[in-house]
């Protein structure tokens, strides 16, 4: 399947838990959302959220964003994830609970776990290109690869006192990338509207901190209690 397919599949495969939601926005009606035009880095590297045309649509907002899934798209249970590459806690939740479930329910089909963007911005000022830069990786067929080595390295590009391109780019030479494919995908705005438009869903689902966990269209409070979390995805995959 090409690059172009693949990213369709997992674009639809995201788009089911958020039809009754933002159904629910419609009728109540979703302010329009923008923000500053794009700030750049050296290299003319897109680093801040972008205008997205159509926002105050949940449908078309649906449509713009996309999450990256991994797992049988029939299984039972759905769990999204709204998520920050220079987050702590992600980190967290990336190293000790997320391989745990896909161990224990994506390999057996139970679950599919879908990850969406979520970049905090402010004290995470590289957090949006890092989202941008995991999508460029996903270019090349390695999106969760290079998405644990952003969170294994977090606190030395965190630290940076600027933009981390070069070491960005020295991880996906290190996972195998064609480094200069990658890093034109990198200093430029390629993937700027889709992390945008994550964020954007995120706010409307009522994210306001990373992570955060969507269980079958349900918020799952205790994430980081493996086994609560494990029990609720036990009980969804049983229904």
């Amino acid at each position: 399947m090409g690059r172009r397919n693949v990213a369709a599949a997992s674009k639809r495969r995201g788009l089911r838990p958020f039809y009754i939601v933002l159904g629910l926005l419609a009728v109540i009606g979703v302010a329009a959302i923008g923000y500053a035009v794009v700030g750049r880095g050296a290299g003319g590297a897109a680093l801040e959220p972008i205008p997205i045309e159509g926002a105050d649509d949940p449908r078309t907002l649906v449509e713009r964003a996309e999450g990256i899934s991994v797992g049988d798209p029939s299984a039972p249970a759905k769990l999204l994830v709204f998520s920050d590459y220079q987050c702590p806690y992600c980190g967290q939740f990336a190293a000790q609970i997320a391989p745990l479930l896909k161990a224990e329910f994506v390999q057996s089909g139970a679950l599919e776990l879908v990850y969406y963007d979520f970049p905090l911005g402010g004290a995470h000022r590289y957090s949006f290109l890092a989202s941008r830069a995991a999508r460029c990786a996903g270019d090349q067929g390695k999106f969760w690869e290079y998405h644990d080595v952003l969170f294994g390295e977090q606190l030395r590009w965190s630290s940076s006192s600027r933009p981390p391109l070069d070491e960005f780019e020295a991880y996906a030479e290190r996972i195998g990338l064609d480094r200069q494919a990658f890093a034109t995908c990198l200093r430029s705005d390629r993937f700027a509207d889709v992390v945008s438009a994550n964020r954007l869903l995120g706010e409307q689902l009522g994210v306001t901190g990373t992570p955060t966990l969507i269980l079958n269209g349900r918020r799952v409070m205790n994430w980081s209690n493996y086994a609560e979390l494990k029990a609720l995805i036990e009980r969804e995959a049983g229904a």
